[in-house]
């Protein structure tokens, strides 16, 4: 009972929780714009194995981000992070040219458009699925939280839509 009073107030005041993966190959700077969200500094890291989760709050939604490692061993992982997932961030480092197609296999100056990292990883092509391109830099925080807004406003009209996760 409380838990069904709890739903329903926050889903009349807007609050709610989400649960986020983010994906990315190895060195892509998913752990980096994780803490950057989180405790709004960019610190030293080093190669994620296993994963990290902290709980990033913004506006009046709270997001439990699992970081996972993008190293090649634990590519194959992933899909055990999908289970009750409300989305998915798949973090790219736009200046690793070499790297966007083992990104499609598994997404400065000189760094490629979101137009080219939609086009590398195939997404035009995807059918009966949302996204979002949002060029970010994890280290100076640029467009961290407008890609936010725009999951947080899609999760919630996925969720009004009467779906609860993109997982199995």
């Amino acid at each position: 009972m409380g838990q069904a009073f709890r739903k329903l107030f926050d889903a009349f005041f807007g609050n709610s929780e989400m649960r986020v993966v983010m994906l990315g190959l190895d060195a892509a700077g998913k752990t980096t714009i994780l803490y950057k969200l989180h405790i709004g500094e960019v610190l030293s890291t080093v190669p994620t194995i296993g994963f990290n989760v902290e709980k990033v709050q913004y506006k009046n939604v709270i997001f439990t981000v699992w970081d996972v490692g993008g190293q090649e061993k634990l590519r194959p992982l992933w899909r055990h992070y999908f289970t009750n997932t409300d989305g998915l961030i798949y973090v790219v480092d736009s200046l690793d040219r070499e790297r966007i197609a083992k990104a499609k296999e598994e997404f400065q100056r000189g760094a490629m458009t979101p137009s080219e990292v939609c086009q590398g990883l195939g997404l035009y092509d995807l059918r009966n699925r949302k996204w979002h391109i949002q060029g970010s830099s994890a280290t100076r925080g640029d467009g961290l939280y407008e890609g936010l807004d725009w999951l947080s406003s899609t999760l919630k009209e996925h969720k009004a839509a009467g779906f609860s996760s993109i997982g199995p």
